[in-house]
């Protein structure tokens, strides 16, 4: 399998599976209320002892450390409550912790199997994102993807309509510039720039008192009325309740924002940790050997190492804008070429296409208008010396052997020697 062929051991194969397993089963697990106390106790214990099993944890610790955490109180340690939705947030947490660091761990390992050590000049990559996202109960996650959405549509925009026209420029091609009003950034800036949404939310989670609420008002007084993207949605009688929308370049989106505070915090339950790191799997336990909570001043587990100024970790929001910029960063040093997947219909029926919606989505992305980009302009370039090359075997005689004619009089002499419509082409300064 794969997994030989790279170099894995069957102790590490059999590690990767059972916590791919325990991560399914995690997730099962269920919890209900304490009778007249805000207390959550364990409703059924059959996932959680599939989980403990294959994590190699004991299964009663793994409840207690769920339901029962112990956290730093000054100097010494307490044992705190948990509400049955503190509960499901910490498992959820967890689950994603255990699964980022599997595969991060992976990538490395990969990486090492396949390196060869030798420099590299070039690379080819493949980014695949998940597209856009407009769903009745739109939350963090949606804010998230659908950020990143427009930044990586802004970079499409940028790459077709700016970079495209000012080649034309460049090369001294007569050119109008069209100006197809796309440009994304009042939205991007109204999420990413200081006292945008991020920045507000990641403020809130620094205040103990702060709530999702108090976040709402915040983001009510700095853009309500003052960004033409922000605006207070009108709540549908058996709709999700939204709480802001945005218009994103794909459409206007409601979010709801509920839990968005402790979702950004994203802590991790350090008690849970605790037992992780001296689990019987070695895997599990290798993963969270170097894992530094709060308490010690880390970063939230989440292995970056950076400290956020006056906090001791680092919010999901954080996280992601640094990771988009770095990766923003990087496909700014390629030549991109786009695919672009479009939903034929929203029934997921074969054979159905839904004309509207398809055109919707064309004119969304800028495939309309970098097809008139092309249809206007010259989309195929080849440089002067490289067109001699491939298409003097059409006119040899053009071109006669052995006799020394710069590459661009050569490309001259031999497209105006064939019967072709002579407007379809033009001559730049260097193809």
């Amino acid at each position: 399998s794969a997994f030989d062929v790279l170099g894995f051991t069957a102790e590490e194969k059999a590690g990767v599976y059972k916590l791919t397993g325990a991560i399914m089963h995690f997730g099962n697990m269920k919890f209900k209320q304490k009778q007249r106390e805000e207390q959550a106790e364990p409703d059924g214990t059959e996932d959680a002892d599939k989980s403990a099993y294959l994590m190699g944890l004991n299964s009663a610790d793994l409840l207690k450390g769920l339901c029962h955490p112990r956290v730093k109180v000054g100097n010494e340690y307490v044992t705190k409550g948990q509400s049955v939705q503190q509960v499901y947030y910490s498992i959820g947490a967890l689950a994603k912790a255990v699964y980022e660091k599997m595969f991060n761990w992976m990538v490395v390992r990969i990486n090492n199997s396949l390196d060869t050590k030798q420099p590299r000049q070039y690379f080819i990559g493949v980014l695949d994102i998940a597209g856009f996202e407009i769903f009745d109960f739109n939350s963090f996650e949606q804010l998230c993807i659908n950020f990143t959405n427009e930044k990586l549509q802004q970079f499409f925009n940028h790459h077709m309509f700016v970079l495209e026209q000012e080649e034309y420029k460049k090369e001294g091609i007569e050119w109008e510039f069209i100006d197809f009003g796309m440009d994304l950034q009042a939205c991007i800036d109204l999420i990413e720039k200081p006292m945008g949404i991020m920045s507000i939310l990641e403020e809130e989670c620094m205040f103990p008192k702060a709530s999702d609420m108090t976040f709402k008002a915040k983001l009510y007084d700095n853009h309500l009325g003052k960004s033409a993207n922000f605006g207070k949605p009108r709540n549908v009688k058996g709709k999700a309740e939204a709480h802001f929308s945005l218009v994103h370049y794909a459409g206007t989106v409601d979010y709801n924002i509920l839990g968005w505070l402790e979702k950004n915090k994203d802590p991790l339950n350090e008690t849970v940790v605790g037992l992780y790191q001296k689990s019987a799997l070695k895997l599990l336990a290798s993963l969270f050997s170097n894992y530094a909570g709060a308490d010690s001043g880390g970063d939230g587990g989440k292995g970056k190492g950076a400290k956020k100024k006056g906090s001791s970790f680092q919010t999901v929001s954080a996280l992601h804008r640094e990771n988009l910029n770095k990766l923003m960063a990087n496909l700014k040093t390629t030549h991109p070429h786009f695919v672009r997947c479009l939903v034929p219909n929203e029934r997921k029926q074969p054979g159905v296409m839904d004309n509207a919606l398809v055109m919707h989505q064309l004119r969304c992305n800028g495939v309309l208008e970098g097809i008139r980009i092309c249809r206007k302009g010259f989309p195929n370039r080849i440089l002067y010396g490289d067109f001699r090359q491939r298409y003097r075997i059409l006119n040899p005689a053009a071109i006669p052997e052995g006799q020394f004619i710069d590459s661009r009089k050569g490309a001259e002499k031999l497209l105006g020697s064939i019967d072709i419509d002579h407007n379809q082409y033009k001559f730049g300064h260097t193809k």
